[in-house]
């Protein structure tokens, strides 16, 4: 099994995987070319509570494809890139473009009422100011493909950065929802939207569960 191909290859065997890169780095650029004070893209593309004046509909798909960061969407295709170029060519292009989008539609959603605007006082500036609450990113749809990958392949191993031994990919897997689960409802608040990724995540699983309900057979 190769987990890296480039070229036409790519092109033609997992079309899905590399427009869905593209588009992402796409928004990435346009989002640092308009992100200035007075027009921040970011903050338009990013879903906001559903009660909150930022709060736009069309957020709820726009979020999936902008990110906060170089890191932010470097992990994210990476993922993307490695695990979903997998999975489209198990499933084929529509049924692969399907269940990325309705992971992370249900992220999107999980965020549109987990999210809160929050007023809080500045002690330099001694006034209050409203922190809006916002989350952009791929996360949920890629946790979803984690989700898929981890059902399909349970056996695999992986290597995980800062861990120095391989992992097979179901217990990769239990490591990420352990650490989303105490991310969410520990008592250190990280800024992530663990609901997000715990969304896309448990989605993912469902949806390959039910597609798979009468083949018990997993790859490895």
């Amino acid at each position: 099994m190769s987990f890296f191909n480039t070229g036409n290859r790519v092109q033609k065997d997992t079309p899905i995987v590399l427009n869905l890169v593209i588009i992402n780095v796409l928004v990435f650029i346009a989002q640092n070319l308009f992100n200035k004070e007075d027009l921040s893209l970011s903050d338009k593309l990013a879903i906001h509570n559903y009660s909150s004046d930022y709060f736009e509909p069309y957020q709820i798909v726009t979020n999936m494809f902008a990110h906060g960061g170089i890191g932010h969407i470097f992990f994210n295709m990476f993922a993307l890139y490695t695990f979903g170029s997998i999975l489209e060519r198990v499933w084929g292009h529509k049924r692969f473009l399907i269940f990325y989008l309705i992971c992370g539609l249900v992220a999107s959603i999980a965020s549109m009422f987990f999210l809160k605007d929050q007023l809080f006082f500045d002690s330099v500036n001694n006034q209050n100011v409203l922190q809006v609450g916002s989350a952009l990113g791929a996360s949920g749809a890629i946790m979803g493909l984690f989700a898929a990958f981890a059902y399909l392949f349970p056996n695999t191993e992986l290597y995980i950065m800062f861990i120095p031994v391989p992992i097979k990919a179901k217990w990769a897997v239990a490591l990420m929802v352990a650490l989303d689960l105490f991310g969410q409802f520990g008592p250190v608040k990280t800024g992530i939207g663990h609901y997000a990724h715990l969304s896309g995540l448990i989605t993912g699983f469902l949806m390959v569960l039910y597609w798979n309900k009468n083949n018990k057979k997993t790859f490895y």
